[in-house]
């Protein structure tokens, strides 16, 4: 399926929510919970359960991160891909942005997405100033929704570290 090229943001083209992984880009492997937590009754119901997640950076200009969270057996029961970005308002000096695009929600087992997609944007225009800040979410398209699937298959085929 043809999808639009990523939107460059300021810090580089991989911030865009959705995009293609960078050939660098290692997943790392991990338990959902700490061991103090596993050994408790109530963390018996997640006991095996992994997280697969890549954390991208480009220091203070942003994050990208990338998780699946996989069931005991090894299956993809979620997934999400976050992207957060500053940019500095040209026309307006003294003026940032923050920018949060996310998409997250569960992988069920015949297939389908149950998520959201969200975007948030904080300004903030100076010391004494007021921030302010504007969410909004919506339901992912299908374009969504293929993409976050094959951000998934690509994570798992990477493996871990």
């Amino acid at each position: 399926m043809d999808r639009p090229p990523p939107v460059p943001t300021p810090a580089r083209p991989w911030h865009a929510l959705l995009a293609p992984l960078p050939a660098d880009a290692v997943p790392h492997r991990k338990p959902v919970a700490p061991p103090e937590v596993l050994a408790k009754p109530e963390g018996v119901a997640i006991a095996g359960w992994e997280q697969v997640v890549v954390d991208l950076s480009a220091g203070s200009a942003g994050l990208r991160v990338v998780m699946v969270v996989l069931d005991a057996t090894g299956q993809p029961i979620s997934a999400s891909d976050a992207v957060l970005y500053r940019m500095k308002v040209a026309e307006q000096p003294g003026v940032v942005e923050y920018h949060h695009e996310n998409i997250g929600g569960r992988l069920e087992a015949d297939g389908t997405f149950r998520g959201t997609r969200w975007r948030s944007v904080t300004v903030e225009t100076g010391p004494e100033e007021e921030v302010e800040r504007e969410a909004t979410s919506s339901e992912p398209t299908e374009a969504d929704v293929t993409a976050l699937k094959a951000l998934v298959a690509e994570l798992l085929r990477r493996g871990s570290v």
